[in-house]
């Protein structure tokens, strides 16, 4: 799979600036409290059923350390929780792509689990990038990738609630298409 955030093999000049004692204390950081998600949100307003979006997110009681993250990604939403804890977030494809993705390629993880969490990551974030999103074939395939990402992890709806929905919503959808060529023979 290509690489999707570094162009001809260069690092971008703002993810080459960020001092390495920053980009390394903000990863190892990440490495504990960061997470990696795609969230599957019901949209009947949508052709497909499902709103696919993207997140990378840390949550803290100290404020001050995810101002780092605010400032050197330069992107991202910064706001409080009802319990005392303050929750940093990156949802935009683009900030994802272009600022989330370099930096973390450039200061990797240590753990294992962090690394291949934010391989599937990007695996997922490619695909988005192709629309693959916006398909029953696509979503499937996100959520293959999805199922092993952050240890399975707390989820509104079930892989099996998801396609469920996708394979009712194309039936309904080959109903239609069917009954509208019947009225016009």
């Amino acid at each position: 799979m290509r690489t999707i955030s570094r162009k001809d093999g260069q690092l971008s000049a703002w993810v080459a600036s960020v001092p390495d004692s920053i980009g390394y204390f903000l990863a190892g950081f990440t490495d504990g409290e960061g997470s990696f998600n795609f969230s599957f949100r019901r949209r009947p307003d949508y052709r497909m059923p499902w709103k696919v979006s993207v997140s990378f997110n840390v949550s803290q009681k100290d404020r001050e350390i995810l101002t780092l993250f605010q400032r050197y990604l330069s992107c991202g939403s910064l706001r409080p929780r009802s319990d005392g804890i303050w929750y940093y977030e990156v949802t935009a494809l683009v900030d994802v792509t272009e600022r989330v993705i370099p930096f973390f390629e450039r200061f990797n993880f240590q753990s294992a689990k962090k690394q291949r969490d934010f391989a599937k990551f990007k695996s997922i974030v490619a695909l988005m990038q192709v629309g693959a999103h916006l398909s029953e074939s696509g979503i499937r395939e996100i959520l293959a990738i999805r199922v092993e990402m952050n240890n399975g992890g707390n989820r509104r709806y079930s892989d099996q609630q998801i396609i469920a929905q996708l394979v009712e919503s194309s039936e309904t959808t080959r109903r239609a298409s069917r009954e509208s060529r019947a009225t016009m023979i």
